[in-house]
């Protein structure tokens, strides 16, 4: 006999569920692997590369692609053999003079891009509310905007509608920032089923457990039918986990073991932790994580 196995949250709606070029991202029905049914989504994952500069990746990204940063068309391909669901490229520009190369780049790869497209920003508000919206107007096909929030919001989302996008909306370890972004954008025309929320996040043993929690909060809140709550949630468990020292310095004690191993170690704990904070969407800088979690969600 097969076991069934209950929740005791009283659980009255669905997470919403999106479709984006064939995946489906969402579509919770409860906030744990419970049982044969598939209660709870699978997440999907987007390998992310620093595309304008390959160079300011971290170690674990050189290891694995150093050999083609001089191509990035190459980095591009290569990164597609992965087992990836989504191919995250993320625009690291320093500064605004460097848009339009940062323009041009987006128009010579999208040709050679087969997998379903995140493209990012820098995290640098004054910078994505004018780098976002030209890479929009560049994009040929349905793609994941990341991200927008209090500051930027105004100057991406109506090219997010115009396009036919899904967006992230982030807004860091706040609940009630969260639901004001999503009340704000889809005021202006933004479907509900076009968004992706973040709630920010920290690496392991970094403030993961308090990221850990309100991401929790905001599923369950979406679970028992708040409509502004009832999004997937993305996470960028790499960006956290791969800038904590354990990950980035070589000169620790020798008991913290192999620097490399235990970088990706790092990645993949991070990564697994959120997955079962509900995280639908993981983003992360190596293929090998990404193989590993697939098969431990499989």
């Amino acid at each position: 006999m097969k076991e069934t196995y209950t929740c005791s949250f009283d659980f009255k709606q669905n997470i919403r569920e999106i479709n984006f070029n064939g995946l489906k991202i969402g579509g919770d029905k409860s906030f744990y692997f419970l049982n044969e049914n598939g209660n709870k989504s699978k997440p999907v994952f987007a390998l992310e590369l620093n595309i304008f500069n390959p160079e300011k990746s971290s170690h674990i990204v050189k290891d694995i692609y150093g050999q083609f940063f001089e191509n990035k068309i190459d980095l591009i391909n290569q990164a597609q053999k992965s087992e990836c669901d989504i191919l995250g490229l993320k625009f690291n520009i320093d500064n605004i003079n460097q848009i339009d190369d940062a323009c041009n780049l987006l128009k010579t790869l999208l040709p050679h891009i087969t997998t379903p497209l995140m493209i990012r920003g820098t995290n640098v508000n004054d910078i994505d509310k004018i780098l976002i919206p030209e890479l929009i107007k560049i994009l040929d096909r349905e793609c994941i905007i990341s991200f927008v929030n209090e500051y930027t919001y105004k100057s991406i989302v109506p090219l997010v509608i115009e396009g036919n996008h899904i967006v992230v909306i982030k807004a860091p370890i706040d609940v009630n920032k969260l639901k004001e972004m999503n009340l704000l954008t889809t005021n202006m025309g933004l479907d509900f089923n076009k968004i992706l929320i973040d709630t920010d996040m920290g690496g392991l043993g970094y403030g993961l457990e308090y990221g850990y929690s309100i991401m929790e909060r905001v599923k369950i809140a979406g679970l028992k039918g708040n409509e502004f709550l009832n999004m997937p949630m993305i996470a960028f468990c790499s960006e956290e986990s791969l800038k904590t020292k354990e990950a980035s310095s070589e000169n620790l004690n020798a008991n913290y073991g192999d620097f490399k191993l235990r970088t990706k170690m790092i990645e993949v704990v991070t990564a697994g932790s959120i997955i079962s904070a509900g995280a639908n969407v993981l983003v992360l800088n190596h293929p090998d994580s990404i193989s590993l979690l697939k098969g431990l969600v499989k």
